[in-house]
């Protein structure tokens, strides 16, 4: 039973894992993002009819798929976030869509991130994200200690001459982070410099220090993060041919031991030869 149940599995891994089943699933998350998309346009009518049974073939297709890989793979479909994060998707999807639940409706189009697991480089992009999310959150928390010190100083500065900008915490946070990115900071330092004439000191600084310091930060953490996943995948690619290389040098070393062999084993098999000229003794009369 154990035997049959081991041979089951492994057809099943070899099915998923082959290339035009891969490429089906693909076909289909892409499929079932246009439906998605134009299930938006046909509110009601027979064409959103339509939309909705190909949608719900769609996702029973993906549940097949995902009952697929649970048998094939067992538990190490747990061990890979991706595959989590598929059943997850799915299962969200599964969830009736009616009264308080509706809203999980619109969370369907969340089928199509699945693109990213299933493109080799889109994966290795959202890995190099993952990666990075560690260094992201030193910066984002240097970020929020640097805002936050920005808008105290700018509230007890600028409070009393421009209190539709600075006049609380809040609304100087809101006015803080558009000056960050770049949106119509010379209007706002404009209607402040009418009365502290020295406020684009405050401005200049702060835009060099948050946007051009802080900001760019998060680019070089994310770059970092993605050149660390392409270092580790022409690793793993030079691991793979160098493994492959060994393989073919043990097996043409295994030939040659082979031939040797059967070389040593036919001539022990021969035997003697007569020497030429020998005569056979003769008989007594």
């Amino acid at each position: 039973m154990s035997v049959g149940g081991g041979t089951v599995r492994e057809r099943l891994r070899r099915l998923v894992e082959h290339r035009w089943f891969q490429r089906t699933v693909l076909g289909v998350i892409i499929a079932n993002a246009v439906v998605l998309g134009l299930e938006t346009s046909f509110v009601a009518g027979p064409a959103d009819q339509v939309l909705q049974v190909l949608d719900d073939a769609m996702l029973w297709f993906f549940v097949a798929e995902i009952s697929l890989r649970l048998v094939a793979h067992g538990r190490r479909f747990f061990r890979d976030p991706w595959s989590v994060f598929d059943l997850l998707v799915v299962g969200i999807a599964l969830i009736p869509a009616t009264g308080p639940m509706s809203v999980l409706r619109a969370l369907r189009i969340l089928r199509v991130l699945r693109l990213a697991d299933s493109v080799p480089s889109m994966k290795r992009v959202v890995n190099g994200l993952v990666a990075a999310v560690p260094g992201m959150g030193s910066v984002g928390a240097l970020l929020v200690l640097v805002m936050y010190v920005s808008v105290v100083i700018a509230t007890n500065l600028y409070g009393a001459v421009a209190e539709e900008h600075f006049g609380d915490l809040g609304t100087t946070a809101f006015t803080l982070f558009q000056v960050m990115t770049g949106e119509a900071w010379p209007d706002i330092a404009a209607d402040v410099m009418v009365e502290e004439p020295s406020a684009w000191l405050f401005f200049v600084v702060f835009i060099l220090v948050v946007s051009f310091a802080v900001l760019n930060l998060f680019i070089a953490v994310v770059v970092s993060g993605m050149e660390s996943i392409e270092d580790l995948a022409e690793h793993e690619e030079r691991s793979d041919a160098e493994v492959m290389d060994e393989l073919r040098a043990i097996r043409a070393q295994l030939a040659t031991l082979q031939a040797e062999l059967a070389t040593s084993r036919s001539g022990d098999a021969e035997p003697e030869a007569e020497p030429a000229g020998a005569t056979v003794p003769a008989t007594a009369p």
